[in-house]
């Protein structure tokens, strides 16, 4: 498979599967907003800096490093959109749970991911087209297939903003029923996206081997860079060391399964795009993992 096999390359789900997919990533946002709480967001007011720093580092920073990755490497034209994607989804529950092993601030991690999970129903969709925008062969690419801005924002729109509207209101009007079916929507959804990502990643074996090695080196760093980035960004406003760590893990961790559901629904299924976002859904949460039990061998040492 050739570089232009690679990047015309179109993963079609069938058009049942596309509502499925839909209907799943509804149900995650839905569940989202049932967990959502004023505490959640008590950080603005305490540590505004803190914060703020996070939330730059993560929605700004993040994609800013992911196109100088681009320019740099110049990978291939869906390679690099996978890239973007990525880079333009909100963090991952997940680092949630990864901060709380690392002995990281596990009370700013849930405030960063709630804030980016909000915000990630409005800014997701516009932050993919402007970031693709501003890389050529990812601008060339959307041209290609031919992407209805329009319909592309308003779908995601719909997807995103709908269910999380619902659940805020559902969570203030009748918050004993949100407190019971949370946590059952929340592993309903998260296993329906974890089957997302291993069905996808299957259908996308001729683009794992077309792309070989590079493809996992290029995620490899690009992951590890972005971990970097969320600790020097904390670095930089002399946060305390568990912030550090926390900055570190949420700038790092990305839902890659929202991006694969974006992708697979709204563009088209572009080859190269899907094996990124497949592949960084495995690796971040190895590295993730190994970053904090490396942290905690640092603090076992530290004691003795």
């Amino acid at each position: 498979m050739n570089a232009d096999a690679i990047d015309n390359f179109q993963l079609d789900m069938g058009t049942a599967s596309e509502i499925g997919m839909a209907i799943v990533l509804a149900v995650m946002m839905f569940a989202v907003a049932l967990s959502l709480r004023p505490s959640n967001f008590s950080f603005f007011k305490t540590q505004p800096k803190l914060y703020l720093t996070g939330v730059i580092a993560q929605m700004i920073g993040l994609p800013i490093l992911t196109l100088s990755i681009c320019y740099a490497v110049n990978p291939h034209p869906s390679v690099a959109l996978g890239m973007i994607l990525i880079a333009c989804c909100p963090g991952g529950n997940s680092s949630n749970l990864i901060a709380l092993f690392a002995r990281a601030n596990t009370a700013l991690s849930v405030s960063l991911t709630a804030t980016s999970a909000v915000f990630a129903a409005i800014i997701t969709p516009v932050s993919i087209l402007f970031w693709s925008s501003l890389y050529p062969p990812t601008r060339s690419l959307l041209t290609k297939i031919d992407i209805n801005v329009a319909e592309f924002l308003v779908q995601t729109l719909i997807i995103l903003a709908l269910p999380l509207l619902l659940g805020m209101l559902l969570r203030h009007f009748a918050p004993k029923i949100a407190e019971r079916i949370q946590t059952p929507l929340a592993i309903v959804s998260g296993l329906g996206l974890l089957a997302i990502i291993l069905i996808a990643s299957s259908r996308l074996y001729p683009v794992f081997m077309a792309l070989g090695i590079g493809l996992f080196v290029l995620v490899i760093c690009h992951n590890l860079l972005a971990f970097g980035l969320g600790y020097l960004s904390a670095r930089m406003i002399k946060a305390d060391r568990a912030s550090r760590r926390t900055l570190s893990i949420e700038v790092g961790i990305q839902n890659s399964g929202l991006g694969i559901v974006i992708l697979l629904t709204q563009l088209g299924g572009v080859g190269g795009a899907g094996a990124v976002a497949g592949l960084w859904g495995v690796w971040h949460l190895i590295a993730g993992c190994s970053l904090a039990l490396f942290w905690r061998w640092k603090d076992a040492r530290s004691t003795h």
